[in-house]
């Protein structure tokens, strides 16, 4: 069993749409977790409801949480995935062991959630959901 770090900006999206893929759909190899450099303390609303709903997710120990609690912690880490985009300044985390750093480009769903109505912010966060979905898959194949 392999862990993986799922690392963005507020541990409330992305970062827990891809440790809830990885728990769900990759249980027998992975075990994932999440965390942020900045968390916003809370998993966003619709994000949970979509994955609750919509995927049938169990979210009861998910949790927005700082990245430095992985550090030193006892879990290694085997790889680390920071899900954030640079193109939007977003300060990206530094994890200590560079070599064991993937970077994935992903736009913050967060922020066009904001002014969205419902049905705007399914398709928002399917479209963030299904692109994360197709690059674990796409990262697994190479590995």
């Amino acid at each position: 069993m392999k862990n993986i770090l799922f690392v963005c900006t507020g541990n409330s999206a992305r970062s827990i749409i891809a440790e809830s893929i990885i728990n769900n759909e990759y249980s027998n190899k992975f075990k994932a977790f999440s965390a942020g450099s900045n968390p916003s303390g809370t998993i966003n609303i619709d994000v949970r409801s979509f994955l609750e709903k919509n995927k049938n997710y169990d979210l009861t120990n998910y949790s927005s949480k700082n990245f430095e609690e992985f550090i030193n912690n006892e879990i290694k880490m085997d790889h680390v995935i920071t899900v954030c985009n640079n193109a939007n300044n977003e300060v990206c985390p530094i994890w200590p062991d560079k070599n064991q750093i993937i970077h994935w480009d992903i736009d913050d769903p967060v922020t066009k959630l904001k002014n969205a109505n419902d049905e705007e912010k399914q398709i928002i966060i399917r479209n963030t959901f299904n692109f994360i979905s197709n690059k674990i898959k796409e990262w697994l194949h190479e590995k």
